[in-house]
């Protein structure tokens, strides 16, 4: 590891919700109604809590001991398990970082937009899903460069435009959502920087500078996502996460790096195929996707086998 990030702080912020939760459960019905258990905008694995958080924590502590602080950013809730007074752990309410229209938010896509406000947040920061975990020793080095800039992990796409065309336009498939608001914001990139990003970041832990990620929500894009904030549930005009990633790339503020399974996996825990892919590739990162093709059994497999491949409690644990 170079001197440059030997030196450098480095945060890492989660965003973390416990869907099982009655209290958040009511609240979120208030809003937006009964869960639709087929939409995978609103489904249950999108908030179901299988214990990732607390082994992503476990992940964290064996493989990545240098990082300064861990932000956990919530709707009014702490995980029953996790150690607050430890003095690495913060938690963050959504009402200290999103503007009044966003609350409350169930939407993680505009959440995201904010995560330069959290106080006291370092200016280099990794951003994590809870189901996203290192699976071997890293260091500052695999997520920063030499000069401080961020690495990106893409996944390769060479004609994505035009299979989202085809299947759109010509197949008559309609585009998820998720690929939705991923065009949404290489469309506004294209628009005003003159590049078509046709990869997408590769939904994994992400670096970020904090300064850039403000930069890019204020001086340059605000008034494109402002009208999204009143978003309370992902919908198709919001603007995604990887529009930061491409800004970077573009102002030539970050290293961009292509992944393999070797380096980056993600996969479905309604997939058992996907299992064993991953004891073959052994990658550096992994995220274990829930959706809507998932069931509680599926849900139940993967706190078992998070428990098994990291049994030991970490000092986050009460």
């Amino acid at each position: 590891m170079d001197n440059t990030t030997k030196s450098t702080d480095i945060d890492l912020v989660y965003l973390w919700v416990n869907g099982n939760d009655p209290k958040w459960r009511a609240k979120r019905n208030a809003v937006i109604g009964k869960t639709e258990e087929g939409s995978a905008v609103n489904c249950e694995g999108r908030y179901a809590d299988n214990d990732e958080l607390k082994y992503s924590l476990r992940a964290v502590e064996m493989y990545a001991p240098w990082v300064r602080k861990i932000f956990i950013v919530t709707d009014n809730q702490r995980p029953e398990w996790l150690d607050t007074s430890h003095p690495k752990i913060q938690i963050v309410d959504h009402t200290e970082i999103l503007p009044p229209q966003s609350l409350p938010s169930f939407n993680a896509t505009v959440i995201e937009h904010f995560l330069y406000r959290i106080p006291g947040l370092a200016e280099h920061f990794l951003f994590a899903n809870d189901d996203m975990f290192i699976n071997r020793p890293v260091t500052g080095a695999d997520f920063f460069g030499a000069d401080g800039l961020p690495i990106i992990r893409f996944n390769r796409r060479r004609f994505r435009r035009l299979t989202l065309f085809l299947k759109e336009k010509v197949l008559k498939k309609g585009m998820s959502n998720y690929n939705r608001i991923i065009q949404n914001a290489a469309r506004l990139v294209e628009a005003r920087f003159g590049i078509y990003f046709g990869s997408k970041t590769h939904h994994n832990i992400d670096a970020y500078l904090r300064s850039d990620y403000q930069h890019t929500y204020e001086k340059i894009f605000k008034d494109d996502i402002e009208p999204t904030l009143v978003n309370h549930i992902r919908s198709d005009n919001d603007i995604q996460r990887n529009l930061y990633a491409y800004v970077a790339i573009v102002r030539k503020r970050a290293h961009l790096h292509y992944v393999s399974q070797r380096t980056s996996f993600r996969f479905h825990i309604d997939n058992p195929k996907h299992y064993r892919k991953l004891e073959k590739f052994n990658p550096m990162l992994f995220c274990m996707n829930d959706s809507q093709y998932a069931n509680q059994a599926d849900r139940e497999h993967v706190t078992e086998y998070l428990r098994q491949r990291f049994p030991e409690k970490s000092k986050f644990e009460k």
